[in-house]
């Protein structure tokens, strides 16, 4: 258990800008992946679909960091909590890939459905491989980094 105190609105948008380079690569490989199986390959697809949910999901991504800050602060942080904000970033971004992939693929199908359905496993694990990495980082550690590098 890691007790949980405040991240500061810096680390919540480095934590985001990780987790999408994470996110992102796994959704191109999934959306390749899927539109293969489909006989539909595309990475051109691929990389669109990954570049519009990095910009838009690294937006809502934090909008949901924040708002976990809310309900967490002071509390003790536990797998299961971990578990139950993964699920809840997951009914988020994976309802964000279905939509996004139906848009670039310009129906609203089984591969759509698919791409979503597959990052819902992957970046499951992810996530909460994620969030409990970013828990054994020291809240205040990067700031000052930063702030020691400004100084100079």
């Amino acid at each position: 258990m890691v007790k949980y105190k405040q991240e500061s609105h810096l680390r919540s948008i480095l934590k985001g800008i990780s987790w999408r380079f994470i996110a992102t690569t796994d959704t191109v490989l999934v959306a390749l992946l899927i539109t293969c199986l489909f006989g539909q390959c595309s990475l051109e697809n691929a990389l669109k679909i990954g570049a519009v949910e990095f910009l838009l999901k690294l937006l809502v991504y934090y909008v949901h960091e924040r708002i976990w800050q809310r309900f967490r602060d002071g509390a003790v942080v536990t797998k299961l909590s971990t578990v139950y904000k993964s699920i809840s970033w997951r009914v988020v971004a994976t309802s964000m890939t279905f939509v996004i992939s139906g848009a670039i693929l310009e129906k609203f199908d089984e591969i759509a459905l698919f791409i979503a359905l597959t990052e819902l496993f992957t970046k499951f694990v992810l996530y909460y491989l994620h969030e409990r990495l970013w828990l054994r980082l020291p809240l205040g550690r990067i700031r000052n980094y930063f702030l020691k590098r400004l100084k100079r």
